[in-house]
């Protein structure tokens, strides 16, 4: 009888003594963020910390010394040349952006309006990405024989009497340049744009036209409105693509067209690693300007 009163003793006592540790959940969160903290800090932040340090070293044809010099700034910022090849930058940002919205948004719009069987849309929306498959350079490339002083478009205009020579302007200018990018990021604005009108419900489309509204009204006043999430996610690649390519500028302007990444390109062939630096920082500071002028406008949160 004493042996069970001790053990039952014993088993009320247990809990008393025992000692739990309890994590909160806003610590449990940050845990589980801690992996994807550490790959982003690494790949990411990590290496724009150290362009932004290397932008304040100096340098010469020698080599690179750590300092902290003002120097890369003020070359960059004070260059007449420097300003026109944003402004030439900005121009085929906003050309390649209103050029892209309008096709991406129609084909968008036809996949998933005019398309009514599923799989149909998801195969003619493989057919799309099917250029994608290869190198933007091979593409940059394909435009060559097709654009050429004797390319299939002189030689089809020349034969049909419309022109009496080449047109030169063609190829290797800024119209070879955007026509370029717009066949390289028009899908990076078809795909947000797809996914946000497939998320659109239809009996709006309905209770729109009972209210006596047109086709161009219901389009007007309820697809786009709704739409605006995808077209601004689709701008917002867009414009970090454009404002970073350089090997479509050089490539199809053959030299005679410039951009910001194309003078940072020509930096680092040169060595002057600190100038194009500085460039890259200036040119992520523009970039993130203007994606906060995006974020502004529109709400992207619908879509994440």
């Amino acid at each position: 009888m004493a042996t069970i009163v001790s053990e039952q003793t014993d088993q009320a006592s247990r809990p008393a003594n025992r000692h739990t540790f309890r994590v909160s959940p806003s610590a449990i969160s940050y845990l589980q963020a801690t992996p994807l903290i550490a790959i982003l800090g690494f790949f990411f932040l990590l290496p724009i910390a150290m362009i932004a340090v290397v932008s304040f070293w100096d340098y010469d044809f020698a080599g690179l010394y750590p300092a902290f010099l003002t120097m890369n700034y003020t070359d960059t910022l004070g260059s007449w040349v420097t300003w026109k090849t944003y402004l030439n930058t900005l121009k085929f940002t906003a050309i390649v952006w209103a050029l892209t919205l309008v096709i991406g948004f129609w084909v968008a719009y036809f996949l998933a309006f005019h398309i009514r069987k599923t799989s149909t849309q998801m195969i003619l929306f493989l057919v799309c990405t099917v250029p994608f498959m290869t190198s933007n350079i091979i593409r940059m490339i394909s435009w060559i024989p097709v654009l050429g002083r004797n390319g299939l478009v002189n030689s089809a205009l020349i034969k049909m009497g419309i022109v009496p020579q080449p047109i030169e302007w063609l190829l290797y200018s800024d119209f070879a340049v955007v026509l370029a990018m717009v066949h390289l990021y028009t899908l990076f604005m078809v795909t947000p744009i797809f996914n946000t009108l497939m998320r659109i419900d239809r009996s709006l489309f309905e209770a729109a036209r009972d209210a006596g509204a047109s086709g161009w009204q219901v389009l007007w006043n309820v697809v786009i409105p709704l739409a605006k999430p995808g077209m601004a996610i689709g701008t917002i690649f867009v414009v970090t693509l454009v404002m970073a390519d350089f090997s479509t500028v050089q490539v199809m302007s053959g030299g005679q067209s410039a951009s910001v990444a194309l003078m940072m390109k020509n930096q680092m062939s040169l060595l002057q690693y600190p100038a194009a630096a500085a460039n890259a920082v200036v040119l992520l500071a523009v970039v993130l300007m203007m994606v906060a002028a995006i974020l502004r406008v529109v709400d992207i949160r619908k879509e994440l």
